[in-house]
């Protein structure tokens, strides 16, 4: 039985066709700091539009496509924020994570999205097909990648303390860890484990500085380079890929595989958290989403279930693997053990 269901109406193929207007007035409000300002408050249009310093007109344009798109809720004769708006776009508040929307969906992979025709059909100019090893030669895009990602990388992190038990390793090799938040994470929940962090020189600058911020400068170290062409550390009780295999070309990841298997000490653990979708390619939607995205400035990119991943390990000769969903409906977790 199909777990999506069909489209029947003309009304529901506008809404998937016009999304991308919902998204950019999400990404508009974040840019304004709406959310913050509406933080704990209900104000007027004219209210908010001297509290953002903008045109009251286009504050009310902006305040009533939220509302539809139930970002924003009429609260008597002014606007509030709902409840998810509260929680995840005001700044500062513990689990915001308004600045990934705002800075590496809106400014940097929306626009790729643009060009998802030519990636589709293979007729890209080469100057547009890229690869993250370009992308982060330039430390503005890394800086603002990284940071963004940050964000939205520290709750799946400390998801995943919870989900594999590490109380029995020491060293961790975290392959294509970025600013380090699975690492942070993890070395917060075992106090015994140390990180090494394999990603680009321009992205461990970044890294580092949320490393000191969590006063795990002694715990967590940078190894710079390309995890498709360079040396790993040798040897590592357990190696983690946390959206890595999503931001290579299709036909690395089973190489990936086998060098895990390869760096691991006996019985170590490697643990894989990327988009993945149903075997069936019925869902889920935002993983689905996600692949497509990655495929508009990587055409090699492939979509990838959790049966897929599970298959390398077990080509590769590892035991023990188990699998469980991560971020509901977006990302899954696919873990196993080396023989000992």
């Amino acid at each position: 039985m199909s777990a999506v269901a069909p489209l029947e109406t003309a009304e529901s193929i506008s809404d998937i066709a016009f999304a991308f207007m919902g998204s950019k007035a999400l990404f508009a409000a974040l840019h304004v700091g709406l959310f913050s300002a509406l933080s704990e408050k209900t104000l007027t249009a004219e209210q908010l539009a001297r509290a953002t310093e903008l045109e009251v007109d286009r504050v009310t344009t902006l305040l009533t496509a939220l509302t539809v798109l139930g970002l924003v809720r009429r609260d008597g004769s002014g606007f509030a924020n709902s409840s998810a708006a509260e929680a995840y776009l005001v700044k500062g508040r513990k689990y915001d994570f308004g600045d990934y929307l705002r800075f590496q969906i809106d400014k940097q992979m929306y626009p790729f999205l643009t060009q998802l025709n030519e990636a589709i059909t293979g007729t890209l100019k080469p100057d547009q097909v890229s690869s993250y090893a370009e992308w982060f030669s330039d430390p503005e895009q890394a800086r603002l990648y990284s940071k963004s990602q940050h964000a939205g990388s520290l709750g799946p992190g400390r998801g995943l303390a919870k989900m594999v038990d590490l109380s029995n390793a020491r060293t961790l090799l975290d392959v294509g860890g970025g600013t380090g938040a699975f690492s942070i994470s993890l070395c917060k929940a075992y106090g015994d484990l140390k990180s090494t962090i394999l990603d680009f020189p321009n992205v461990a600058v970044v890294g580092r500085e949320f490393i000191a911020e969590a006063e795990l400068s002694e715990r967590i170290s940078y190894q710079p380079g390309n995890a498709l062409e360079d040396t790993w550390p040798q040897k590592t009780d357990v190696v983690l890929m946390s959206y890595l295999f999503s931001g290579v070309p299709g036909d690395e990841i089973a190489g990936l595989v086998r060098k895990a298997k390869e760096t691991l000490t006996p019985g170590g653990r490697f643990v894989v958290h990327d988009f993945m979708v149903d075997e069936n390619r019925e869902g889920p939607k935002l993983a689905a989403l996600w692949q497509l995205q990655h495929t508009a400035f990587n055409p090699k990119a492939r979509s990838i279930t959790s049966s897929y991943v599970r298959d390398l390990m077990e080509a590769a000769g590892f035991e023990n693997i188990e699998v469980g969903e991560m971020i509901p409906g977006m990302t899954m977790l696919v873990h196993a053990t080396k023989p000992a």
